[in-house]
């Protein structure tokens, strides 16, 4: 039997929104514990996490009320890591790898490639305000790995769980125009995306993981935008202030 399980994580957080769409399919018990990162509980890095970040795991010990987390409960971080706990946790019941060896490389490689070329320049568009046009390289690595139709590799995977929040978010920024770039670059970058044949497959993969039950009850799009926003305007009054 599968041990009590808490998730401490935050809305707007990509990495642990990728745990809880891993958690939601997994049809395991859990309870979860938003963490406000702009306030974190004094309790928070000392009982839970001690890079204080989210998303984290208690699992195990006594069921106890999230904001006093038992001693007894083994605490896990990181949130490849924590998708690989879970699949294996639910490996009996309901698999989120794949079971040959070959497409289990694959879905880590998946991972890896789109996560690796999406990170960095992300943070700087939507950061430093880069030209989101930067973001199109990233993009087109995920459509080339994505398979015809369908999810990353064969069925839905925490392949699927580890890029989703990214694309997600991406797209609440640029039809915002929610970030430190020009103002009106996100939406135009956003309608070529949504229009433009060469970016069919992204919307087509897209539509596939968002229309999960498991996304629809994680994903706070209406939250992110307002945060976007009221972030976007304090990045560019800074970076007016500056000139």
């Amino acid at each position: 039997m599968v041990k009590q399980l808490t998730l401490y994580s935050a809305k707007v957080c990509p990495w642990a929104h990728r745990t809880e769409l891993a958690l939601k399919e997994s049809g395991l018990p859990y309870k979860r514990y938003e963490i406000d990162l702009t306030a974190k509980p004094e309790w928070y890095a000392p009982k839970v996490n001690p890079a204080s970040k989210v998303p984290a795991i208690a699992y195990g010990g006594p069921d106890v009320d999230p904001a006093e987390p038992s001693p007894d409960s083994v605490k896990l971080a990181e949130s490849y890591v924590l998708l690989e706990f879970i699949a294996d946790l639910s490996a009996s019941t309901k698999p989120l790898l794949p079971s040959d060896p070959v497409a289990r490389a694959k879905a880590r490689f998946f991972v890896e490639t789109v996560i690796s070329k999406w990170g960095s320049v992300w943070y700087g568009i939507q950061n430093r305000g880069d030209d989101p046009s930067g973001i199109l390289p990233a993009i087109e690595v995920l459509q080339n790995l994505l398979p015809a139709e369908g999810y990353a590799v064969g069925d839905w995977s925490i392949a699927d769980a580890a890029v989703t929040p990214f694309i997600a978010r991406a797209f609440v920024s640029l039809k915002n125009d929610a970030g430190a770039y020009a103002e009106g670059s996100g939406k135009k970058l956003y309608e070529t995306l949504q229009s433009d044949p060469k970016y069919a497959r992204l919307r087509q993969y897209y539509a596939d993981v968002s229309g999960r039950d498991s996304f629809k009850e994680t994903f706070f799009e209406d939250y992110l935008a307002e945060r976007y926003i009221q972030r976007a305007a304090t990045l560019r009054a800074e970076k007016k202030a500056k000139v």
